[in-house]
C-alpha cells in the first residue's frame, strides 16, 4: 500500500543512489563505458528505498530512523553490487571466460570486491552516512506527518 513514508524514502534513496554513482565514475579506468550504470544505481534505490525505508519507518524517535536509514542505504549497496557484479559476469561469460558455474560464482564476488573498492574513498563513504542518516530522518518525517 503506497503510503508518504515509502514515497519519500524512495526518492531520497534513488537521489543516493544517483549520486553515489556520480561520485564513483571518476575512480574507473579511463574509457570505461558507463551506459546506464547511473539509473541502475539510482533505480535499486527507489526499490530499496520503497520495500525497506519507507515500510521501516515507524516515528518512534530519531535513533531508530537513523537505524533504519543505515540498515537501507547498506541493503541498497549490497544489492546493487551483487546486480552489477552478476551483469558483468554475464558479459564475461559470454566471451567464454568461465569454464564452469562455480568459477561463474567465483566470478561475481571478485567483480564485486572490485566494485565495492571504487566506494572506499572518503567522499564517496561520507555521502553514504551522511545520506543514510537524513534519508531515514526525513522517511520517519513522512511517516509521521503523511499517514
Amino acid at each position: 500500500m503506497p503510503t508518504g513514508s515509502k514515497l519519500i524514502g524512495a526518492l531520497c534513496l534513488g537521489i543516493l543512489g544517483a549520486l553515489v554513482a556520480e561520485l564513483t565514475k571518476p575512480q574507473f579506468p579511463e574509457g570505461t563505458p558507463f551506459g546506464y550504470y547511473t539509473f541502475v544505481c539510482g533505480g535499486f534505490g527507489l526499490l530499496i528505498g520503497w520495500r525497506v525505508l519507507g515500510a521501516r519507518a515507524t516515528g518512534k524517535g530519531l535513533t531508530d530512523s537513523i537505524n533504519n536509514g543505515i540498515t537501507a542505504v547498506v541493503a541498497q549497496v549490497l544489492v546493487t553490487l551483487f546486480a552489477l557484479s552478476s551483469y558483468e559476469m554475464i558479459a564475461q561469460s559470454m566471451r567464454y571466460r568461465y569454464s564452469d558455474l562455480t568459477e561463474a560464482l567465483r566470478g561475481v564476488i571478485e567483480i564485486g570486491g572490485g566494485y565495492a573498492l571504487h566506494l572506499l574513498s572518503t567522499q564517496v563513504l561520507t555521502t553514504l552516512v551522511i545520506g543514510a542518516v537524513l534519508s531515514g530522518v526525513i522517511a520517519d518525517f513522512a511517516y509521521r506527518h503523511w499517514r
